[in-house]
């Protein structure tokens, strides 16, 4: 069954109700009657700019496109990108590409012109839907991105080197296209992060999009009363499938454009969103407003809210232990996955599980784990090896890298290059990334624990702790850390703070700079290696 069956399922049985609302606060309007009206918003203020539409008008723009693609020569097995930001037609064009049998092949909006050309070669894309955005982007390589491939414009003003999407969707049926989709025909490709090189493409058949779906919707328990609130882009896996939990259930859902504390409280306030999936820094940001008194609980209504999750991240138990001094009643979930596992919830903390934070949590619903050594063999628990899982959701290959594809999936299993230990409750916790392993002296030392433990410290934003090259060890631990805003912090301060590690774990570097973190929130680690680490090193002893 594929995922576009619930989406006309929806249409029949709630065509009337709200699907999507795009909440975009950069842009302003009076319009009341497009905002809800209560007490805590003045009526005269101008509001964030809202649109939103049923699940009726969905499938019926889903098929428009749908419909239009197949005009112009779109069949099974072809393969449509998509470079827009979040909007309301993002998911619409999503499904319509489905519909077709064609892959949908999201690409990150934050790829530049090099990037685009690469992914759309690497993935063998027929066409790509792009917005006023990229143009810039599109023009500079579109002697070589227009060879065979169908460019169609998104927006107003259509460039001359592309076909105008509204012309083309004005004279499409709204009526389904008739076209047969199997569990096992291929659905989309992914790209992974791309934080060490150029990304690879992660390609998915329709039973993976399924198995997502239904888990997002077990795992949160979504009903029909609940209001999801997305807010990271929606190219990403993390972000559409959480959102998918939503289609299950036939429940509406905000996708917000902007990340700022006060407009993330004000919207779930506004719309009485439910079910909230925060990145780390964002809830963090929210925590520090709150400390600082920038914001007030009681400013807003939150009592509806009922779930914050985060996933694509470690997470640090001491921002859940605050988490909680703001919002006691709130349920949790920490969701852990891969563009290659279909996105978070392979495993999951399970809303039930507040006492276990810090863990990545059991196995999520129709998933295996299991952690190995080097040659392959399981370890007995409590050890530490590398994190492997297997179920319905993981990828058929990497598209075109049957080398790549073979070092990562063995006999079903998906190697996830993640190094974790289970404890003797059965949950298991994420140590770190294999390649990040902080060798020194001959003594692994695993980033991800000393990271947590400074987050604990009161004036610490954000952290990331790195292999520094030193010649008597290998390697040294160095802390790069961000202070909260409005605080002052020594290096001095932070050594006395660590004497609480043992000695082998204490950072011995501090540098005091911003922690890059990319779209979905994960510490750009390779950028900051360059910047600080061995690489740097090693290219100025090779004179580089």
């Amino acid at each position: 069954m594929p995922v576009t069956d619930y989406l006309e399922r929806n249409s029949k049985l709630y065509g009337e109700e709200v699907a999507l609302i795009e909440v975009n606060p950069s842009e302003k309007e009076t319009r009341r009657t497009t905002w809800r009206d209560f007490d805590l918003v003045q009526p005269t203020e101008p509001q964030p700019y809202r649109r939103e539409i049923t699940w009726g008008v969905f499938d019926e723009k889903a098929n428009r496109v749908a419909n239009m693609l197949i005009s112009r020569g779109i069949k099974k097995g072809d393969k449509v990108a998509i470079l827009m930001f979040n909007c309301i037609e993002w998911l619409p064009i999503y499904f319509g590409i489905l519909k077709t049998g064609a892959l949908a092949v999201p690409f990150n909006f934050r790829f530049d012109a090099n990037e685009i050309l690469y992914c759309a070669e690497l993935a063998d894309v027929d066409v790509i839907i792009f917005g006023n955005q990229f143009i810039g982007r599109i023009e500079s390589v579109y002697d070589k991105l227009a060879k065979g491939r169908l460019l169609i414009y998104f927006g107003e003003n259509c460039p001359s080197f592309a076909e105008n999407y509204f012309d083309l969707m004005s004279y499409c049926s709204c009526k389904a296209p008739l076209i047969r989709l199997e569990d096992e025909d291929d659905a989309a490709i992914y790209f992974s992060s791309g934080t060490t090189g150029f990304p690879k493409a992660i390609l998915h058949n329709h039973e993976s999009l399924m198995q997502a779906a239904q888990m997002e919707q077990k795992h949160h328990e979504t009903g029909r009363d609940d209001t999801f609130l997305c807010i990271p882009p929606l190219y990403h896996t993390g972000a559409k499938f959480h959102w998918m939990g939503s289609l299950v259930a036939g429940s509406k859902a905000v996708l917000l454009k902007g990340t700022e504390p006060d407009v993330i409280l004000r919207t779930i306030s506004n719309e009485r969103c439910t079910i909230v999936w925060l990145l780390v820094p964002w809830a963090q940001e929210i925590l520090d407003a709150l400390d600082r008194g920038e914001l007030k609980i009681d400013d807003y209504h939150l009592s509806q809210w009922r779930l914050m999750h985060i996933g694509a991240q470690p997470v640090p138990p001491s921002l859940i232990k605050h988490w909680r001094d703001y919002f006691p009643n709130h349920k949790y979930d920490t969701n852990y996955g891969l563009s290659e596992s279909t996105g978070p919830g392979c495993v999951h903390l399970g809303m039930d599980n507040i006492h276990k934070v810090g863990s990545i949590g059991v196995p999520g619903y129709r998933w295996a784990c299991k952690i190995v050594d080097e040659d392959g063999n399981e370890v007995k628990q409590g050890d530490v090896g590398e994190l492997c899982v297997k179920g319905p959701g993981v990828m058929t290959c990497y598209y075109n890298d049957p080398k790549a594809t073979a070092e990562v999936l063995k006999d079903g299993w998906l190697y996830t290059g993640d190094m974790a230990m289970q404890d003797e409750d059965g949950f298991y916790y994420l140590v770190d990334r294999k390649k990040d392993v902080i060798i020194s002296g001959g003594e692994n030392i695993y980033p991800v624990q000393i990271e947590n433990f400074l987050m604990t410290h009161p004036k610490i934003k954000d952290v990331a702790v790195i292999g520094l090259a030193d010649k008597r060890l290998g390697e040294i631990t160095g802390a790069i850390i961000s202070i909260k805003d409005g605080m002052e912090c020594t290096e001095q301060e932070i050594n006395d703070f660590c004497m609480d590690l043992p000695r082998y774990k204490r950072p011995k570097k501090i540098i005091f700079a911003d922690v890059p973190r990319n779209a979905t929130g994960k510490i750009e680690k390779p950028a900051l290696r360059k910047k600080y680490g061995v690489e740097k090193l090693v290219a100025q002893e090779s004179g580089i």
